[in-house]
């Protein structure tokens, strides 16, 4: 996907999430995260959205942690939400291609993975706004959800932190069925989770350890359409939409341990 698409993913999904807190009220749950109400999530989102505009704007060279959030009333905050919304899509209009600036996943360029990352963290944000307000879902592309999937998998479980981990080596197949050539292998054990892509036919990918992956059976294969199951892998939607042949004990245990 291309940068723009990112950022015009991250504007749209921004005043939805806005918009649906605003229709829940401030003191709804967040279903999947009932610790949180919406009041900690636009506290939460609202200084994301900062954090990645500053970096972007000063081209931060280290790593830096969100600002803290100001005091504010409750009528307050849905309005300070838009407000770093904005700021954030500003400042991934204004950069220049070229942008140097630090980043925590590989990526073809800074620009491109600060628009990448804030794209797929305000539309899961979004999704919990609108969960806790009871309402429909906003669709989103097959092509956004499948590059979401594959952010997560060989993305942010391939960092330190991600706590799937098993003692004994397992593999896991995640298959989209509407998303051409999104398929990837995850290799599980007491490590840090290793993903391997399934190679396009034809796209000229390297068809080495891809390849003879995806010939062995996985342990466990989940299906389905691509964003149900981007929602799914972020603990956002039930399973019950996925077709899931093999050991069901992983599913159990990316649910229990695939936060992020």
């Amino acid at each position: 996907m291309e940068i723009t698409e990112f950022v015009e993913t991250l504007r749209l999904d921004g005043g939805l999430l806005a918009d649906a807190a605003e229709e829940a009220g401030l003191d709804a749950t967040i279903p999947a995260c009932p610790d949180w109400q919406v009041r900690d999530l636009l506290t939460h989102v609202g200084r994301v959205h900062r954090w990645a505009a500053r970096t972007v704007t000063q081209g931060a060279q280290q790593p830096t942690r969100p600002d803290a959030a100001p005091e504010l009333s409750d009528d307050q905050l849905v309005d300070w939400l838009r407000e770093g919304h904005h700021e954030l899509v500003l400042a991934l209009h204004a950069a220049p291609r070229d942008l140097a600036a630090w980043s925590f996943l590989p990526a073809p360029s800074p620009l491109a993975f600060w628009a990448r990352r804030q794209a797929h963290e305000t539309s899961v944000h979004r999704v919990d706004a609108q969960q806790a307000a009871g309402a429909s879902l906003t669709p989103l592309p097959a092509a956004f959800a499948a590059d979401g999937i594959d952010e997560l998998l060989t993305g942010l479980h391939s960092l330190e932190r991600s706590q799937l981990r098993t003692e004994v080596p397992r593999t896991l197949r995640v298959r989209t069925t509407n998303a051409r050539g999104a398929e990837w292998t995850v290799h599980l054990s007491d490590a840090t989770p290793r993903t391997v892509r399934t190679p396009v036919p034809g796209s000229g990918a390297d068809a080495g350890e891809a390849a003879a992956d995806a010939a062995k059976p996985a342990d466990c294969t989940i299906e389905g359409p691509a964003e149900e199951l981007y929602l799914a892998l972020w603990n956002r939607l039930p399973w019950d939409a996925m077709t899931v042949t093999g050991d069901p004990a992983l599913i159990d245990l990316w649910r229990e341990r695939a936060g992020i």
